[in-house]
């Protein structure tokens, strides 16, 4: 099946049904960014960008998880086709190539654990993967936000972790590196950031 914008939005609204919640507006907002961002970058697919952040998260149609949602997003994507949009299921979480810096709970068993560790590993990173990565942290699911304050809602909800901190630092890293390529803040990019991130 053809990964169009109209499919990816038909299929985030019929994840939605399935299990209502925050991630789905939250989807909405790393989509737009992803697009956003995208459209200031050479040799960028904004509407790639776009159905690649839409459908990050879609593994959490198969209920409320942690890390499942992952390999559950990478399934549902490989069974229509959409390879690329599967690896981003897994790899937005991966900004540190490395299975153990996971900040939330495993709830996998160990055969999909040892699946995603190798993915991970193996996997190759191009700049879709790391907008995806660099757009999740820039959406609360009321809008854009700074880095910073998604750094502190997420840390609220999982605690801190050993890689917390250089999650932190790859995270801002990938902000400088789209910046350089775009000739301006991202921020610049991201409509009522700074309301939304000191409402």
């Amino acid at each position: 099946m053809e990964l169009t914008r109209e499919i990816a939005e038909k299929t985030l609204e019929e994840a939605n049904k399935a299990n209502p919640g925050p991630w789905y507006d939250h989807s909405k907002y790393v989509a737009f960014a992803c697009q956003n961002i995208a459209s200031h970058c050479q040799e960028m697919d904004e509407n790639l960008a776009y159905v690649y952040g839409i459908l990050h998260d879609i593994g959490r149609y198969a209920g409320v998880t942690s890390e499942k949602h992952l390999i559950d997003g990478y399934r549902y994507c490989i069974e229509r086709g959409w390879k690329k949009a599967a690896q981003i299921c897994i790899s937005h979480a991966f900004m540190i190539k490395d299975i153990s810096t996971y900040i939330g709970i495993s709830d996998v068993p160990i055969e999909d654990k040892e699946f995603m560790a190798r993915y991970v590993k193996e996997a190759v990173y191009d700049d879709y993967d790391y907008l995806v990565q660099l757009c999740d942290a820039l959406a609360l699911p009321t809008g854009f936000c700074l880095l910073e304050k998604r750094f502190v809602d997420v840390t609220i909800r999982y605690g801190t972790h050993p890689a917390t901190v250089e999650r932190w630092k790859v995270t801002l890293g990938i902000k400088e590196y789209f910046e350089k390529k775009m000739g301006c803040s991202i921020y610049d990019c991201l409509p009522g950031v700074i309301e939304n991130s000191f409402r």
